[in-house]
This record gives structure tokens, sequence and C-alpha cells, in this order.
């Protein structure tokens, strides 16, 4: 993540150097592989002086980030350290899941425009045991929550679960953020009491029997539906290219009052329906009977066939 980061950042015009990274890590080796990564590229980051449980020993407790990257481990059991922690500020988690200790710990580094994006178990999105669901209505109540993902399955080579992606703000208020020159980087439009939903569910394609990937294409299409919604209307420009609108089966702006009426629960299917069918055109009086004389003539080939395979187990002695 930080030398994709490191990547995005060139990409666009920027160069290695124009972003500081922090992060923390409780395996040694672990830690160290990452140093030595990250130096081999020439990019310098602050992993802290030593290795250290995140939960038990925050290295980093002054730092608020401008953005936030993370893929936690889902559902870890073993995570509790203490009942009094600052960073638990919408709630405590539960013992026997880190799930919404990870999320807390994300808001908590936030600076004030900050944004965190992360991979979470599928089940953060609607749970409601041990308090779960308490804490995720407080961060919808707070006005965090911006952007849900539902990813498809077979993306990960560790598991073929689905998982989703959470983009959580610290202000949805309109702003624009300008490079060291002052020239404007990105304009954001107010979408406050508003939370955007995609369903990618049905995206991608597998390239081997048990992994997928999602294509360019399917990024390009996430990327810039989240963008455009989240963008300020060009005054430059009449191109429709930075306007965004809801798409049946795709996704979804959904306000908070929607959110509530669904129990506060995240899981993009709930908002974004279900995908729209193109009109072929035949009318239905047509198309009826032509697929009942499709499907008889199937009932006939099956009739064929079975009776062709009853043949030849008899032939070989297994027929009845």
């Amino acid at each position: 993540m930080f030398v994709q980061s490191e990547k995005f950042v060139e990409a666009h015009g920027g160069k290695l150097g124009d972003i500081s990274i922090y992060g923390q890590e409780s395996n040694p080796t672990t830690r160290r592989l990452a140093v030595m990564n990250l130096a081999l590229r020439g990019i310098e980051a602050d992993f802290g002086p030593e290795h250290a449980d995140t939960f038990r020993r925050d290295l980093q407790p002054d730092l608020r980030a401008d953005y936030v990257l993370a893929n936690p481990p889902f559902n870890d059991s073993d995570w509790f350290r203490k009942d009094d922690d600052v960073r638990r500020q919408y709630g405590v988690p539960p013992r026997g899941n880190a799930n919404f200790a990870w999320v807390q710990h994300f808001i908590h580094h936030l600076a004030p425009q900050g944004m965190a994006g992360f991979v979470l178990a599928n089940g953060s999105m609607s749970s409601n045991q041990s308090g779960e669901g308490d804490i995720r209505r407080a961060l919808i109540e707070a006005d965090l929550v911006d952007c849900m993902v539902a990813l498809p399955g077979q993306l990960f080579y560790s598991t073929p679960i689905p998982v989703c992606l959470w983009f959580l703000v610290k202000s949805k208020a309109a702003r624009t953020i300008k490079h060291a020159d002052n020239s404007t980087l990105d304009s954001y439009r107010d979408r406050r009491r508003e939370t955007l939903f995609i369903d990618t569910r049905k995206m991608g394609k597998l390239i081997d029997r048990i992994h997928r990937e999602l294509t360019d294409d399917d990024l390009a299409k996430i990327v810039h539906t989240y963008r455009a919604w989240r963008s300020a209307p060009s005054h430059n420009s009449q191109s429709s290219t930075n306007t965004y609108s809801d798409v049946p089966g795709f996704c979804k702006a959904a306000t908070t009052a929607d959110i509530v009426s669904h129990g506060y629960v995240l899981t993009p299917g709930r908002y974004v329906g279900a995908e729209e069918v193109e009109d072929d055109g035949e009318p239905f009086e047509e198309k009826m009977p032509r697929l009942v004389a499709e499907l008889h003539a199937q009932f006939v080939e099956s009739a064929k066939l079975e009776e062709a395979i009853k043949a030849n187990l008899q032939g070989l002695s297994y027929g009845t």
C-alpha cells in the first residue's frame, strides 16, 4: 500500500517524497521486510522505534493523518487489551472481534479533513452482535460513512469469501484541495447526511478456477462513480463526464434517513436495488408462445438423451 501510494502520487504529477508515510507492525520480521522494501525503493517511512501491538501500545498516539489505508485481520478474536482506550469514542468493541476496534483506531488517527479507506469482512456492514450494531449506528449518526463498496468473492488467495470496502471521512462539507503551487487539485461538493453505495459483486473475471480479478474497466467504473458522486460540478466545462446518477443494481446515493429506515445496515445490496433488464422490443404476446415452443423442444431433446443414456448403461450391464 505504501509503495502503491507513492506510485499514485507520481502518476498524478507529484514526486517521490510528496507524502509522509507512517505505520506500525506487531510482527518483527514483517516490520523488517517493510523497512527494507521501502528503503530499496528510496521511500522514507516512520514505523516507530520498534515492533509493537497496535492495541497494546500505539506508537503514533499524536498522529493525525490525511489518509489511512488498511487491510486489517478480519474478525480477530485475540486482540482485547484494556477497557479504557481513548480511541473507542463510538463504543467498546466485543472482546471476540476486533473489526470495530480497527475502525475506531483509524478514525482516531484522522486529521480534521482526513479520509480512511480499508477492507473489512462483510459482517461488519450488518452485524448486531455484542454491540457492533450500536457502534455502526454511532458512526452513521456522526456522518462518517462516505462510501460502501461490496466486492465479489475470490479476490484474495487467502480466502474465497467476498469482502467490503469502507470509506470514512471526518468532514463531508464542501471543500477544495489545492497543490502547493495553489493550482486546484479537487473540489468536493457538500454531501453531508449522504452515503454512496456501490455493488460490484457481479464484476471481475476468473483468471483461474479459484481466483477472480477486477478488470481495468471495472476499476475505472468504480473510481469514476465515486469521484463523480463526491465532486463539485465543473463550471469550466459543459462535459457530462463528471456527473453522477444512480444506476440500478450498481450504485445508489442514499440519505442518512434511508440508512436509518434499513436499521443502520450498510450492505450495498439493500440500497442499489435490482439491475434493470433491457427491453428487447419483442411484444409479450409474441415472446411467450415462442419461449413455450422452445421449452417443449428442449423437453423432447432431454427425453431422447435420457433414452440414449439408459441404452448405454444396459449395454454395460448396469441398466434396470
